[in-house]
């Protein structure tokens, strides 16, 4: 997964949440195409959280309910400060010609 080069996916704290109490059972979440959700007959629950691609929100940002949350944005921007992760995904990026450098 590009976005977390050189750093294991399971040690990133990035996944939805869903309140159920603000679910309003819309079903968008269930359109993730990383199928992080399963549906329940109480609605959405996170099934699948590694699956979420790290930095995603668009689950939330579509919800109806406004039931599903993320972690705060600037605890992921550390960690990737923190890990050199920005530098390891560019490098992939250079290797794999989609930057290109001068």
């Amino acid at each position: 997964m590009g976005w977390v080069e050189g750093y294991p996916r399971e040690k990133i704290k990035w996944h939805p949440t869903v309140d159920l109490s603000k679910c309003v059972k819309c079903g968008m979440c269930m359109n993730c195409n990383k199928n992080v959700f399963e549906w329940t007959k109480e609605g959405p629950k996170v099934a699948h959280p590694n699956a979420c691609v790290v930095g995603c929100t668009t689950c939330a940002n579509l919800c109806a309910g406004r039931a599903i949350s993320f972690p705060d944005i600037e605890e992921l921007r550390e960690l990737y400060k923190r890990e050199g992760i920005w530098g390891k995904v560019r490098e992939k990026l250079i290797k794999e010609g989609k930057i290109k450098v001068d």
